[in-house]
């Protein structure tokens, strides 16, 4: 594995740092004071992305910063060790620069399912205006009385008949699906509940308009609506009818989608992930040497000096572990870097997380407040140990690979 800066991208790196630093970062205070503008949740406009957001994905889209992580032709098809460097700058700015910079989930792990899955026509329809930013959609796959990280527990039902799927479930934290601009919703859930196990699921595109598709109610993240990327919402379908050509890939292909979907949003999440704990440790520097409050600056403190070294490096290892995962997927395809990947889905939330952690006891009570970003940045790592399976699931099956090679034959 070559530690070098990758030439073919050195532009496109500085010109991502450049922009997330100097144009995406500054933005945030009007994208707060934008979105304190519309206060009633009942307002679609609410979820709706603010114009500065609009502004962003502009600029973004002229410098060549869309799609990034896209195979061609429906995007700039960068290595995952490519895109690593740069996802972890969008870190900085969680709320805006994935957006801006048109890879956002769902909307990426989405781009990439229908480039992979869809029909040509539904490319056209879909995928596309994904890919101009002109539209977001959602995915709905947990639901609230299953264990859904386990796709054979769905209870939602789809029906596959000779010309229709007919979809009944409830469905919740289904991210985006408060913006009005998720016109395109992906569904899983079982059609076949007594084929084999992983031949029960089927994804199933569905508009939003689609009668029957009834968005019930948002729902919040330790206290945060999360309206930059549309909220979470609950949803329910009730006989919500689609054409069966509206069944990605056809009936009893739904695990093994969702398979080649989850890999690489979770290495993007924790991709962004360092990016955030960076951020947190420019603060953590900048707050130890402004606070006096025994009369010399924090920095000066043998406490603060150590927790500001742990960090960096666990922020530094857990970087290794992520651009090594980045590096296996390349090389050998997402199924040979599984184990690695479920390493990263453990670690780097929870790492990151006990940064942002220790920066906010730095910063007191104001590391609670709105006045940091360090309170919606914890909420959001603490939030990603949920996303693509909880960290358990994932402890679980890494466990049980590792000691499955080193069992004793049976006689």
């Amino acid at each position: 594995m070559d530690f070098a800066p990758d030439p073919e991208i050195a532009d496109l790196f500085e010109a991502a740092k450049t922009f997330v630093h100097d144009t995406v970062i500054p933005a945030e205070a009007r994208y707060k004071q934008e979105l304190a503008e519309v206060t009633s949740p009942e307002d679609p406009d609410y979820w709706r992305r603010p114009p500065v957001l609009l502004e962003l994905r502009d600029q973004a889209q002229d410098q060549g910063l869309f799609n990034l992580f896209l195979a061609k032709p429906w995007g700039r098809g960068l290595t995952n060790l490519q895109y690593a460097t740069i996802a972890e700058l969008t870190g900085w700015s969680p709320n805006l620069a994935p957006a801006a910079m048109n890879s956002a989930a769902p909307d990426s792990g989405n781009m990439e399912l229908l480039a992979d899955f869809a029909t040509e026509e539904q490319k056209e329809q879909w995928l596309r205006p994904l890919t101009e930013g002109k539209i977001r959609s959602s995915f709905c796959m947990t639901e609230p009385q299953v264990a859904s990280s386990d796709a054979r527990n769905l209870e939602t039902s789809i029906e596959v008949n000779d010309d229709t799927a007919v979809i009944n479930g409830r469905k919740w934290f289904i991210s985006g699906a408060l913006n009005p601009e998720a016109e395109i919703f992906i569904v899983m859930g079982k059609s076949d509940p007594d084929g084999p196990k992983f031949k029960q699921q089927s994804m199933v595109l569905v508009p939003r308009d689609t009668p029957g598709v009834n968005v019930v109610r948002p729902m919040s993240v330790l206290g945060f609506d999360e309206r930059e990327h549309g909220g979470h919402a609950e949803v329910e379908f009730r006989n919500v009818t689609v054409p069966r050509d509206h069944v990605l890939k056809g009936p009893g292909e739904g695990f093994a989608i969702a398979q080649a979907r989850l890999g690489p949003g979770r290495i993007h999440h924790c991709m962004r992930l360092i990016g955030m704990g960076e951020r947190a440790l420019q603060l953590a520097g900048e707050r130890a040497w402004q606070r006096c409050p025994f009369g010399s600056p924090l920095a000066e403190r043998d406490s603060v000096r150590h927790m500001v070294a742990n960090a960096r490096i666990a922020l530094d290892q857990a970087r290794l572990l992520v651009l090594h995962t980045a590096w296996l997927m390349d090389q050998q395809g997402n199924k040979a870097a599984h184990e690695r990947i479920q390493a990263i889905k453990i670690e780097v939330p929870r790492t990151v997380q006990k940064i942002l952690d220790d920066v906010m006891q730095l910063f007191g009570a104001a590391g609670l407040s709105q006045d940091t970003p360090l309170a919606e940045l914890f909420a959001a790592a603490r939030g990603l140990r949920f996303a693509d399976g909880p960290d358990e699931t994932h402890l679980t099956a890494l466990g049980r690979n590792m000691l499955n090679r080193v069992r004793p034959e049976q006689d």
